[in-house]
């Protein structure tokens, strides 16, 4: 997913730059919050690390909000194929490694 900002200006919302989406594709605009402008003018967007709490009440509350996650659900098919990804995912990355090592890479 690719992220451009722009403006709302007479009905109309106007990119700050070019988009490269294929003609169709489905889009979410939404209005940004009050945000805190980073040190290069761009504007932070959720939470940052001050306002994150280190206090045993905050870290309770992550606890909380974590675990109330709901579990992700999927057929037994589809976890299957997941798992299959992950072999072949690992398979790549041990031969990967192992071939950099042999040739005497970092």
């Amino acid at each position: 997913m690719t992220a451009i900002r722009g403006h709302w200006q007479e009905g109309r919302v106007v990119l700050d730059q070019p988009a490269t989406w294929s003609e169709g594709s489905r889009l979410i605009v939404c209005e940004l919050d009050e945000a805190t402008p980073r040190a290069n003018g761009e504007e932070i967007v959720g939470m940052t690390e001050e306002e994150q709490g280190d206090d045993p009440e905050s870290i309770a509350k992550w606890i909380a909000d974590f675990d109330a996650i709901p579990p992700l659900e999927m057929s037994a098919e589809d976890e299957a194929a997941m798992w299959a990804w992950r072999k072949q995912v690992g398979d790549y990355t041990k031969n990967a490694v192992r071939e950099q090592w042999l040739r005497g890479e970092p």
